[in-house]
């Protein structure tokens, strides 16, 4: 891999920063800020109201920031850094069974941490990236042919494994399934055999029957049956038809009237309703053009970054793998085409913790972006 100097980079930055990935990601923010402010200018969100605001507004600010200095760090200490990350979320969510601090009654689960300064942290969403620098490591280091199969699987099992297993006993079932999404794209584009995944997919409906059978809680076998029965739980079908009713108010521009739908958790996982119901289909669809131009620059950087390092590779695909089904789940179940979850839209919903650790896959992406352009040059 191509070394640089961060004096050599900042030069460059302008030229070489990937528009493509930042420009859709900072719309996206904008467009999120400013229903954001309307949503909790409604009473939505906690705390009061403009305070819950200023802090959405200076998470994303601090998360642009963020990302920018990432973008400046040598590649080599970001391999180094990558086990930092991994290590600090799995002492974090250990210390979450621990804490006595919970939102349990409020979000379903036990995920949160009350920490000093910050305020509330979710260890989870940067487990995420810490996973993925990770596995990445050894799964560059097995393409290469410096590290044999059964060991580095091994460890890439080691890896998932560990965090997965914190975050569903919170219980988190929609965050796992997000990383056991990742684990399953990282996979396939590393290149594994078509047997064996075949295998893998039977396994995990094999797994996915035992947890129904034998693990899954009522609350977690409702929502799913919610999707095909929506009469099955009635609060899950309440969420969905307010989410649609605040859908079609929107109509082609955004509501024409004061009356505004009353969406529960309208600030977080149904933001997607508020969008649609404040700006309408002009904004929804502006939304998918911007979310898909990110997605599509992604993937197609890491197929390119290939020819200069399997690692950067690996990494791209799986962070835009995890941005990936959070966009897709979260409309999703806006619309009623996936199960209600728990998982935000990225860059959109409600949540300092969501939109820093967002700002820190971008900066990561764009880094790898930015280091194959000046490889290519």
């Amino acid at each position: 891999m191509a070394r640089f100097k961060i004096k050599e980079r900042m030069e460059r930055f302008f030229e070489d920063m990937d528009y493509f990935l930042l420009i859709p990601v900072l719309l996206l923010t904008v467009i999120g800020l400013y229903v954001m402010n309307l949503v909790m200018q409604s009473g939505y969100g906690a705390g009061e109201y403009p305070s819950n605001f200023i802090k959405q507004f200076g998470a994303a600010i601090f998360g642009m920031f963020l990302a920018l200095i990432i973008c400046l760090i040598e590649p080599p200490t970001l391999k180094l850094m990558a086990w930092f990350v991994y290590a600090a979320s799995i002492v974090l969510l250990l210390v979450v069974r621990f804490d006595g601090y919970s939102l349990a009654a409020l979000t379903g689960a036990d995920s949160w941490l009350m920490l000093p300064l910050i305020g509330s942290f979710q260890p989870s969403e940067l487990a995420k990236i810490g996973i993925a620098m990770v596995s990445s490591h050894y799964f560059c280091k097995m393409k290469e042919g410096e590290l044999d199969y059964k060991k580095g699987f091994a460890m890439i099992f080691l890896v998932f494994a560990i965090p997965i297993l914190f975050i569903y006993r919170q219980p988190d079932f929609g965050t796992a399934l997000v990383i056991v999404v990742m684990f399953a794209t990282m996979l396939f584009v590393w290149g594994l055999d078509w047997k064996y995944i075949l295998g893998l997919s039977l396994g995990a409906f094999a797994l996915f029957a035992f947890l129904w059978n034998f693990s899954f809680s009522p609350y977690m076998k409702n929502r799913i049956l919610s999707l095909v029965f929506p009469d099955q739980d009635l609060t899950e079908g309440y969420h969905l038809e307010q989410a649609l009713q605040a859908i079609a108010m929107g109509g082609i521009s955004g509501k024409q009237s004061d009356a505004t739908a009353y969406v529960p958790v309208k600030e977080s996982d149904f933001i997607y309703s508020a969008v649609s119901e404040y700006l309408g289909m002009i904004g929804t669809t502006s939304l998918i053009i911007l979310i898909s131009i990110f997605i599509i620059r992604a993937i197609y950087l890491a197929y390119k970054v290939q020819e200069m390092d399997y690692y950067g590779s690996y990494l791209m695909m799986g962070l835009t793998a995890v941005m990936a089904f959070h966009f897709i789940e979260n409309m999703g179940m806006n619309v009623g085409l996936l199960p209600i979850t728990g998982i935000p839209l990225p860059f959109l919903s409600s949540g300092g913790t969501a939109m820093v650790v967002n700002y820190f896959s971008l900066g990561l992406m764009l880094n790898i972006s930015m280091e194959y352009k000046s490889y290519k040059s």
